[in-house]
């Protein structure tokens, strides 16, 4: 199981999500995007942060959810990740941060295998806090698998 000591959680409709809080760089208010003509739908566009031109995903839209209204609470987490060994940094739209929490190794268990599903390996495992479970993302291979072709060009 994952090795995860403090995730930032946030919510996608009535789902939990979290992420390892090593990955994350900022987390700022919703702002419009630049469109980039035949992207797929679930990239927005591009934001230019302090010169980087870093590339927005709605996660609704990657995991098939319904689309949202972006409200004052829609929030961009812009994570750092690796990918073919370059630092790259991208946005996530997502419908609010919840908080912080510490995790155990214990209360992380894995996700289930569903057959005919597409894949999982974005996701690292599932943990149960309070009432709640908790899906827990690898934002590096959700990255590598929303923007396989990202070049450096592209993200900073």
């Amino acid at each position: 199981m994952p090795d995860l000591s403090q995730v930032l959680t946030f919510r996608l409709g009535e789902e939990f999500y979290g992420l390892d809080i090593l990955n994350v760089q900022e987390i700022r208010g919703w702002s419009q995007v630049t469109r980039i003509p035949q992207s797929p739908g679930h990239v927005l566009g591009v934001l230019n942060l302090r010169g980087s031109v870093v590339p927005i995903i709605d996660l609704r839209l990657q995991f098939q959810q319904s689309r949202a209204d972006f409200t004052p609470l829609t929030v961009i987490i812009v994570v750092s990740v690796n990918l073919g060994g370059i630092r790259r940094d991208c946005g996530l739209v997502v419908d609010t941060v919840a908080d912080v929490v510490d995790l155990v190794p214990d209360c992380i268990r894995p996700a289930p295998h569903l057959e005919g599903r597409a894949s999982d390996s974005h996701i690292l495992g599932l943990a149960t806090l309070e009432d709640r479970i908790l899906i827990l993302l690898d934002v590096n291979h959700l990255i590598a698998q929303t923007l396989p072709d990202l070049s450096v060009a592209e993200c900073a």
